[in-house]
């Protein structure tokens, strides 16, 4: 008898008991990524191949079900197994199985009831249904089925989140420990998760995203429950985390492919591993700046700043840039303070809002306004659009930060693309101000070094 491996110190292991996707999109090539985002590594029991790409599902091929249990077995009497979850496994008889062989040991289990891909190919077929019902959910620990599996692991209809309680309480009567009923295909403005546990409903809320990156979305979700649970997590922990990571996926996710691109669930790990680099990019832009004379002709009243967000920013805490902007001292500027994150709201706005549209532009830097700085750059061959602050609608000006965001909008919208300069020729008690936009900090900061030594003024 196996049971979880829990040493201290040593990392935790988690197995994906599920089909493979040729496209690497769901299935265990997402389920891996996911553990590996969430330091965990993972291991598999593959069920099927299938033959599948953004757009759909061709062709399956199931293993024998005792290759699976085989799988399940090898890779816990070596490493032990802290947490696992099942998704796609077709057919009854690798139901039971695998029901069979999980049942030997005391691993916490979260089961996804994988039963239609995305072009609408069943994935388990109809007559397993029971099967699943029967084997394997009273072993869950937690269950996360969807709004149509749901309906028929429940046999009712699902409209509403008070219908969702009604069907995660009747599937717990089948003997889950925990049932999540997702609510990615339910009507409203929000995705709203139900978990029903000890006998309670917790929800979980996320904004709803308008976009095509959702291949996986599932598979990403119960795998990073599995590889909380697998780090000793409690289940309403477990289940907000991969909220959180899931969310962070889909709106980063990878735009490939001709129809549904696959989820990024390294989406947040990349956000850490920029973050030295991102620090060490603006410090050097810093030390750049502050190494030429001729920049302080450039520094607004306000003063300047330079700054650059990691990849997949979502906030002014994904920036970094000078606390306090870099001021005019004795005819030379110097820096505040040294870099930071979360220390800039002005930058971090134009950063932010035209990632949206061009991701790569993750650095900008602020200069004072002059028709001949906008000339210098034009000469170089860099786009340069504008906004009116006079234009400026109440409804936007009564709302704190929305200012920058509907700006760089409208300087998108006059010049009909993304443009390298956004400036504003001020306001009442505003500044007039150029903002350059870029890829790195360290390259703007080279461009600003050379418009100062041209500036005559």
């Amino acid at each position: 008898m196996f049971g979880i491996r829990k040493v201290k110190g040593k990392t935790p292991i988690a197995i994906t008991i599920a089909g493979s996707d040729s496209g690497g999109g769901a299935g265990i090539q997402a389920d891996l990524k996911t553990f590996a985002a969430l330091g965990v590594h993972g291991t598999t029991a593959i069920t099927a191949v299938t033959a599948q790409n953004t757009c759909s599902v061709t062709s399956i091929e199931c293993f024998k079900p005792e290759i699976v249990q085989a799988q399940i077995r090898a890779v816990i009497e070596d490493m032990g197994i802290d947490a696992g979850k099942t998704g796609m496994l077709h057919t009854e008889e690798i139901i039971k199985a695998v029901a069979e062989e999980v049942s030997k040991y005391k691993f916490p289990l979260v089961v996804d009831p994988v039963m239609v891909s995305k072009s609408g190919l069943p994935l388990l077929k109809a007559e397993a249904i029971n099967a699943l019902k029967d084997y394997l959910l009273p072993k869950a620990t937690v269950v996360t089925p969807n709004k149509f599996e749901a309906e028929k692991l429940a046999d009712m209809e699902i409209k509403s989140l008070e219908d969702a309680e009604d069907a995660a309480k009747k599937i717990s009567e089948v003997g889950p420990e925990a049932v999540v009923v997702k609510g990615g295909h339910l009507e409203g403005m929000e995705v709203v998760d139900i978990l029903y546990y000890e006998g309670k409903f917790k929800r979980f809320s996320a904004p709803r995203l308008d976009v095509k990156t959702t291949h996986g979305t599932g598979c990403s979700f119960s795998a990073a429950i599995t590889a909380q649970l697998a780090k000793g997590e409690g289940i309403p922990a477990a289940v907000e985390h991969a909220k959180k990571l899931v969310t962070s996926a889909i709106k980063f996710g990878l735009n490939i492919g001709k129809g549904y691109g696959p989820v990024n669930p390294l989406a947040l790990l990349y956000n850490e591993a920029s973050r030295y680099h991102v620090l060490a990019d603006v410090n050097e832009a810093r030390r750049l700046l502050e190494s030429s004379p001729h920049v302080a002709k450039l520094v607004p009243e306000v003063g300047m700043n330079v700054a650059m967000a990691v990849p997949h920013a979502e906030s002014i805490n994904d920036v970094a840039a000078v606390p306090g902007r870099l001021v005019k001292v004795s005819g030379q500027v110097k820096a505040v303070s040294s870099p930071c994150f979360g220390t800039s709201t002005h930058l971090a706005k134009y950063i932010l809002e035209i990632m949206k549209h061009h991701p790569e532009k993750r650095a900008a830097v602020n200069l004072k306004f002059s028709e001949e700085t906008l000339k210098l750059l034009e000469r170089k061959n860099l786009k340069i659009s504008f906004y009116n602050r006079m234009e400026e609608p109440e409804e936007i000006k009564r709302v704190e930060g929305m200012t920058i965001p509907w700006g760089v909008n409208q300087a998108i919208k006059r010049f009909g693309n993304i443009p390298d300069v956004i400036y504003h020729r001020g306001d009442v008690g505003k500044e007039p101000m150029i903002v350059i936009l870029g890829k790195d900090a360290v390259s703007l900061a080279k461009l600003v070094i050379e418009i100062a030594m041209e500036t005559k003024a």
